[in-house]
């Protein structure tokens, strides 16, 4: 290949050398030669390497890769190509231009970089963001928990209805019910929240609480409870787990940084992570601290409203004998079931002056909500 025009920059100058490019006879290296250059060049074409010009497509910038340590890694000389034969045949023949080079300690430095990563990222998961949604949920104005809460509810029935439609039961005669059982636990204490509760058509037994007031009852739970005293005792326990927004806390660790950033801003509409909150809270694991502390609280409620705990007490005792049902985890774990029942059947024990929170009719009518 015959000499063609480029041009040179050496990189120490500002200087621009219109120089001569030809192809050695091995065409293994490219002389470079020019009336203002000491001497000719001799550039290795294996150590070449293309910058990106994305100002010019009729031109091929070229510098050198220096084997060397990281603190000269490359060349500061540049070589312009202008000829399109030439431009044309390195881009055929020497694929190795366009590839990034990974300098001496690249891989140590990778490592080093995607362990600070991984550390970084740990550190957010299991120390900033559940401080950040403890801290959070305790100041977080009530109205937007609430908005909060609300839609982890329809989550939750999209859930558990796999998207088959509304799973809310509205017997006016079961709503009336389950209103009174409500009333009848709250009334006697100062609340901070508006308890509002309803049964979805699904037979788990079960029982949830969502952030701001949010309390669901299952079907599966009124059907396996003998009696009214057993759901108030459940019921009580799930406000327990409301007054000391032990939901809040746990939707917002479970949607991380997006449901922190939903909290905050107030825009609820994001799906992803509100329906991944909604999936958890149906089978939340509380700690056994908040699990001992909230059934404190519904044996400290069932006294205020003069309902015996030996409902609560039989609820756990029936829990064992379930067959086939099922059966949240923290319902028979956390602490184990014996010992929660026989807390409640103590506390009974020492009650004096209870009286039922529903009528029979009334009963039957919570039972039948959902037909």
């Amino acid at each position: 290949m015959q000499k063609t025009e480029a041009q040179f920059f050496d990189g120490l100058t500002a200087g621009r050398h219109d120089v001569h490019v030809a192809l050695s006879d091995d065409r293994q290296a490219m002389i470079i030669t020019g009336d203002t250059l000491p001497e000719p060049l001799r550039w290795t074409l294996m150590d070449l390497r293309a910058l990106s010009d994305t100002g010019h497509t009729d031109r091929l910038t070229l510098t050198r890769h220096a084997e060397t340590d990281d603190e000269a890694p490359r060349d500061p000389a540049r070589l312009v190509l202008l000829d399109p034969e030439l431009i044309a045949w390195m881009h055929r023949t020497r694929p190795g231009l366009f590839r990034a080079d990974m300098h001496k300690g690249t891989w140590r430095k990778i490592g080093i970089y995607t362990g600070g990563a991984v550390a970084a990222a740990g550190l957010m998961l299991f120390v900033i963001l559940p401080a950040m949604a403890n801290t959070l949920a305790q100041i977080i104005p009530i109205e937007r928990e609430i908005a909060f809460g609300k839609v982890v509810v329809r989550q939750m029935e999209r859930v558990l209805g796999s998207g088959s439609g509304s799973l809310r039961c509205t017997d006016p005669a079961g709503v009336a019910a389950l209103d009174k059982m409500v009333t009848r636990l709250t009334e006697t204490r100062e609340m901070q929240y508006q308890i509002s509760s309803q049964v979805f058509d699904h037979g788990m037994v079960n029982a949830f609480a969502a952030p701001g007031g949010q309390v669901v009852v299952l079907r599966g739970l009124l059907e396996a409870a003998e009696s009214p005293e057993e759901v108030a005792g459940v019921l009580a326990h799930e406000i327990g787990h409301v007054e000391s927004r032990d939901a809040t806390r746990h939707a917002l660790r479970t949607a991380g940084s997006a449901g922190l950033l939903t909290m905050i801003i107030g825009d609820f509409s994001g799906g992803a992570a509100i329906a991944l909150v909604g999936e958890k809270l149906m089978t939340a694991a509380y700690t056994r601290e908040a699990e001992a502390a909230a059934d404190l609280f519904a044996l400290d409620m069932l006294q205020q409203a003069d309902v015996s705990a030996d409902g609560f007490a039989r609820f756990f005792d029936e829990l064992g004998d379930l067959q086939g049902i099922e059966i949240p985890a923290y319902l028979s774990t956390h602490p184990i079931t014996a010992d929660r029942a026989d807390q409640a059947r103590d506390f009974a024990r020492e009650q004096s002056g209870t009286r039922p929170i529903l009528s029979d009719a009334e009963w039957r009518a919570l039972q039948n909500i959902c037909r």
